[in-house]
């Protein structure tokens, strides 16, 4: 079929590698302009064009693919699907009325539950145990089309949100989206509308978000740290108390265990075992990146910046922090 690909992110990379070896005919690609990023805050194209210009498929960058001159291109392609995922941009009705056999959108949660732009992190930080991919028909409500598949899979006890948003886009959604193409083809595709009921959402995550607070319990701590790698970061400031210096790090990965018996800590201090206090329980920390350094274990992180117990995470206040964040992830 002669298919028309809107989209930006990261997470549509391999579904782009699946149309592209399949037999269909991929006649263009839209995307987002590319965005300033870097130390030098250069233009940085998506993921989506930079595979476009490697791969020779005719793209355009449009901050608006509703607009006359990019809604030209499309209808002379004579798409008959219109394939959307992670694009960033609502698609008008005229766009979505434009294929015969429709446009269709590639999403990351077993709807209706998780509409909106951060399904995978709100999974993990509202402890499910499953989570999927979604193929549905373009609506004017966001993500509230009808199901025309659906693929399940379990959220591992310690997968990061970078993690599962890896695996759902290399193992699930190509081959998913791959069935649904080819039952759109045969014109034996099923569509099964949502319960609205049943509707929760995800939405888009702030910088911010990650601040963390050591009053919550472990627990509660070691989801985010899970739910918020590698976007926004759960990032607090951690404080040397010898030498009274301060380093933002990001905890990447993180375990919660019982208090100990000891007398008890302020919130946020390293004990005896460089466990953290925290409102409820401890946490052991697995992974961490300091500020200006790669990701590395504990012990690398104990070695290199001398952690001793009564060193301190303290949360970040907002007011203090703001500032443009990695666009890592679609």
């Amino acid at each position: 079929m002669n298919l028309v690909y809107l989209g930006s992110g990261e997470f549509g990379v391999p579904c782009l590698d699946a149309l592209k070896a399949s037999g269909h005919d991929l006649c263009l690609v839209a995307t987002q302009p590319a965005n300033p990023a870097g130390r030098g805050r250069q233009p940085h194209p998506t993921a989506v064009a930079q595979w476009a210009d490697a791969h020779g498929v005719a793209f355009v960058e449009t901050e608006n693919v509703n607009s006359p001159q990019v809604a030209q291109k499309i209808v002379a392609c004579r798409p008959e699907v219109i394939v959307v995922i992670a694009f960033g941009q609502k698609v008008g009705k005229e766009l979505v009325a434009l294929p015969p056999k429709g446009a269709i959108n590639v999403h990351a949660s077993l709807l209706p539950k998780y509409r909106g732009a951060a399904p995978i992190n709100w999974a993990i930080l509202r402890r499910e145990t499953h989570t999927g991919i979604s193929i549905i028909t373009l609506a004017d409500k966001i993500d509230a089309g009808d199901i025309l598949a659906q693929s399940q899979t379990t959220i591992g006890p310690q997968e990061t949100a970078g993690e599962l948003h890896d695996r759902l886009a290399q193992s699930v959604a190509p081959l998913l989206l791959l069935e649904v193409l080819a039952s759109l083809e045969a014109g034996a595709a099923t569509y099964t509308k949502q319960n609205d009921a049943e509707a929760t959402f995800a939405p888009k995550l702030r910088k911010p978000d990650g601040f963390l607070d050591f009053n919550e319990p472990a627990q509660v701590l070691a989801r985010k740290i899970r739910g918020f790698w590698p976007w926004p970061g759960a990032t607090a400031s951690y404080t040397s108390e010898q030498t009274q210096k301060s380093t933002r790090v990001v905890l990447a990965l993180a375990e919660a265990v019982p208090s100990s018996g000891a007398a008890p800590l302020p919130v946020g201090t390293f004990d005896r075992e460089r466990t953290v206090v925290c409102g409820e329980g401890r946490l052991t920390i697995q992974k961490i990146k300091p500020a200006g350094s790669g990701l590395m274990s504990l012990h690398a992180f104990i070695n290199g910046w001398h952690l001793q117990p009564g060193d301190r995470l303290t949360k970040i206040e907002e007011e203090t922090s703001m500032g443009p964040g990695p666009t890592t992830r679609g």
